[in-house]
């Protein structure tokens, strides 16, 4: 892996134990996408463990994950991210988040699309977020084995973090991050820029 982009092992299908032999490897941040899940597994853990939220979330489980995920990669929605905020403030955190683009051409796909993120950005919606840190984007291609395809849709959710980083974030360091690439296409997500790539069954044999 380069050193511009950090690995997130996908662990949510994972028991305690096998966590814990990846982090006596080196592996230090770890993806789960079950609130659940999360808050089962963190305890028993070593507590320097960087967890990442990276599954959807229903707003009635953000109190599971907010003040524990180092970063919510799935902010999918524009009520999503108040409700987020809100939570935050109760807890007297900054949360982390990303913000999801939906750039795959499959319904099942949630986030936002391109031109609409970058319509509410224009709003100036995120200035409205003190308790969230709004850290960059996160989008998973179309499951295919078109190359091509995958590529223009990495390449397109790059458009839009250039494009959101340049008008709206051009001073915020915290505004760094391109999520994208997983086991099965993570060669292409680093060739067009990621930041962060979500990796699971390349890492574990199940």
């Amino acid at each position: 892996m380069p050193p511009h982009t950090a690995l997130v092992a996908v662990s949510k299908t994972q028991p305690v134990e096998v966590i814990r032999e990846a982090y006596a490897a080196g592996q230090r941040a770890f993806g789960e996408s079950r609130p659940q899940a999360l808050r089962d597994k963190a305890p028993k853990l070593p507590a320097d463990i960087e967890w990442h939220f990276i599954g959807h979330l229903q707003r009635n489980k953000i109190k599971l994950v907010v003040g524990l995920a180092h970063t919510i990669h799935s902010a999918d929605s524009e009520k999503l991210l108040v409700e987020l905020n809100e939570e935050a403030g109760r807890q007297q955190c900054i949360q982390r988040c990303l913000l999801q683009v939906r750039v795959a051409q499959e319904e099942t796909k949630y986030g936002f699309t391109p031109a609409g993120l970058c319509a509410l950005a224009a709003t100036g919606f995120f200035a409205q977020l003190p308790c969230l840190q709004i850290a960059g984007l996160m989008g998973m291609a179309t499951l295919t084995n078109d190359t091509e395809q995958i590529r223009r849709e990495f390449r397109t959710l790059k458009k839009v973090y250039t494009e959101l980083k340049q008008t709206y974030f051009p001073t915020d360091a915290a505004f760094c991050e391109l999520s994208m690439g997983m086991s099965n296409d993570y060669a292409i997500a680093v060739a067009e820029g990621s930041t962060i790539v979500r990796i699971g069954s390349a890492i574990f044999e199940n």
